[in-house]
């Protein structure tokens, strides 16, 4: 099986690559070819030398998409996006990568499949952001995508593209609207979003962190460590139990920030907490403000996707994850 991963020097496409190398046969079968692709360099595990193609390329290149699926991948993971906080800043850039680079990859396999027969599985990773107010209390996931910002915007397109695209047999695809990762770890990005997990991450290990927005703000979560199962799980899945409504909302846990940060003093007291400045920016409330809180998310726990129950257990995991188990 050749498998492509499509930013895969971003966070979850890294994890998603690492768990591939502890777990051979996690995807349902035997991986002989891997190909990574990203903007910047995507990092390698030892153990996938031998089987591994990794290289830079940017999907806003009209050349790259029909290169990349000429190599025909039995399974690609298309997690490359500019990410919400950029898309909205720069609308320009996000419409050309979100938007302008996911329809090359569909066309590139749709063109593909016209030379020889070819119907890979494709796993897009969408967004709650596809939806905008107002919002039922708890929000299912076939609600009117309405999103309020560029990046929801750009990732609805894609999820009708998908939805089309599966439904003429291009390819099989699966959307998967992911909650707020949290906690992502490395340096802050640009995603509007970040603040979610930098007022855990940084006091975790002894440095301050800047929360824009009140305590009351309520958003729906699930670690990096579900967001890979997720996609692990996608990839072996019998699609046709998910029916013509290929994009799902994931499971995740609706929580406060308040809610975060009383995780956080359980699990490294006062003192963790005390890192945590409020500096209110008008700009991030805004954009926070046009986002769900809670979904109902039977339709993907029924196929089987799972996800964290409590904060705790978030912070947990990126405790073992990432910090060894330790904290400051």
């Amino acid at each position: 099986m050749h498998v492509m991963i499509l930013g895969a020097a971003g966070m979850v496409g890294r994890k998603l690559t690492e768990r591939i190398a502890s777990s051979p046969q996690v995807l349902g079968g035997e991986i002989t070819r891997l190909t990574l692709v990203d903007a910047f360099q995507p990092p390698v595990p030892a153990a996938l030398q031998s089987i591994t193609n990794a290289q830079t390329a940017d999907l806003a290149d009209a050349t790259i998409a029909p290169k990349l699926i000429a190599t025909r991948p039995d399974l690609i993971f298309h997690l490359a996006a500019i990410v919400s906080g950029e898309a909205e800043a720069d609308f320009d850039k996000g419409y050309s990568v979100n938007l302008d680079g996911t329809r090359a990859l569909f066309e590139a396999i749709r063109r593909e499949g016209l030379k020889e027969h070819y119907v890979p599985r494709f796993i897009f990773a969408s967004s709650i952001a596809v939806f905008g107010t107002p919002f039922p209390d708890i929000i299912p996931d076939d609600f009117f995508t309405t999103p309020l910002t560029s990046y929801g915007t750009q990732k609805a397109i894609a999820e009708l593209l998908l939805a089309d695209y599966s439904r003429r047999g291009i390819f099989d695809g699966i959307g998967i609207r992911l909650p707020t990762i949290c906690v992502r770890p490395g340096a802050p990005n640009k995603a509007a979003s970040g603040f979610f997990s930098n007022i855990l991450r940084e006091p975790l290990i002894g440095q301050p962190a800047i929360l824009p927005v009140s305590d009351q703000v309520r958003h729906w979560f699930a670690s990096p460590r579900s967001a890979v199962g997720f996609f692990v799980h996608a990839a072996t899945i019998d699609s046709q139990k998910i029916g013509p409504r290929r994009n799902l909302t994931m499971p995740g846990l609706s929580a406060l920030v308040a809610d975060e940060i009383e995780a956080l003093r359980r699990v490294a007291g006062d003192k963790a907490v005390a890192l945590i400045r409020r500096e209110p920016d008008p700009v991030i409330e805004r954009i926070v403000a046009g986002w769900a809180t809670q979904f109902d998310a039977r339709r993907a726990s029924s196929l089987g996707f799972k996800a964290e129950t409590n904060f705790e257990d978030i912070v947990q995991a990126h405790i073992e994850d990432e910090l060894e188990g330790r904290i400051a």
